[in-house]
């Protein structure tokens, strides 16, 4: 799948963008089917709010115990001294994290022997899938992510974890297209979110900032798929603008890596690509 010199550029920087590789098509039908699932989804007496700024205070056993279900989560900004003040359709931050399985046109797009060839010749022997996001970037309220690795949260021993980003639409700067620190993989990993008896809390390891001075925007266009490496440091901005940035995300990870149980996220039977 991959040439070697694409696979040269991502042991480099950590990331590889590769355009056009999801077609329009695709990317409207996964579009549609978020649609339907939004338009389904009751949130009577239900409100849980993805944060990356306040992760610990607001994460609750709603997200903790998702990943074997899919679920939905609000922007923060979505809501006014506890109030939900828009539309359920524009104030959705993600849906997860099991719609890869449980989904038929999530699974049907996800487990293809063309994704499982492009994350072996990245070096993850015997791919597992281990989590999926639909994430809509909601405009006027559409939250930062802050800079982060996925490893923090996914982690493996030793550290094998690839990140699929699917553009849905074009992503850009106005919107909160993603920004990466290249060769920031390099770095080692900084903290991890673990369960512990008291809840989750995380283990620092380096408490020096991200060098983000450094970042650079990935500016991508609908049907783009970004692979990032489990240590890249990455974000994105808030969405500001009256566009959104609707995007699809799956983690894979080597079935060879021990995946440990303080790990938020936890699934029984994790499967390949078959």
């Amino acid at each position: 799948m991959l040439t070697k010199d694409q696979v040269a550029a991502y042991r480099r920087d950590g990331f590889l963008v590769l355009p056009d590789f999801v077609s329009p098509g695709a990317c409207d039908r996964l579009r549609k089917r978020a649609e339907q699932m939004v338009n389904e989804f009751n949130p009577v007496g239900m409100a849980s709010i993805f944060s990356t700024r306040e992760q610990n205070r607001l994460t609750d056993d709603y997200f903790l115990d998702s990943g074997d279900k899919i679920r939905f989560f609000f922007e923060e900004d979505a809501f006014v001294e506890g109030k939900l003040v828009r539309d359920k359709e524009r104030s959705i931050n993600k849906i997860g994290h099991a719609l890869h399985e449980l989904d038929p046109t999530f699974s049907e797009f996800s487990r293809t022997d063309e994704l499982q060839l492009l994350v072996v010749d990245l070096g993850i022997s015997d791919p597992l899938l281990l989590q999926s996001m639909y994430i809509f970037k909601q405009p006027h309220i559409g939250g930062e992510v802050s800079c982060h690795q996925d490893s923090s949260f996914l982690y493996t021993e030793p550290p094998q974890i690839v990140g699929l980003w699917f553009a849905l639409e074009d992503a850009t700067v106005e919107n909160g297209c993603l920004w990466a620190i290249r060769g920031g993989h390099k770095l080692g990993l900084k903290s991890r979110w673990a369960r512990t008896g008291e809840g989750m809390k995380f283990e620092y390891y380096d408490t020096s900032p991200w060098p983000e001075e450094e970042l650079v925007p990935l500016e991508v266009s609908k049907g783009t798929l970004i692979l990032l490496d489990g240590l890249l440091p990455h974000k994105s901005l808030a969405n500001r603008s009256e566009k959104s940035r609707q995007a699809f995300t799956l983690h894979v990870i080597s079935a060879s890596s021990s995946y440990p149980e303080s790990n938020w996220l936890q699934r029984q039977g994790l499967r390949g690509f078959d």
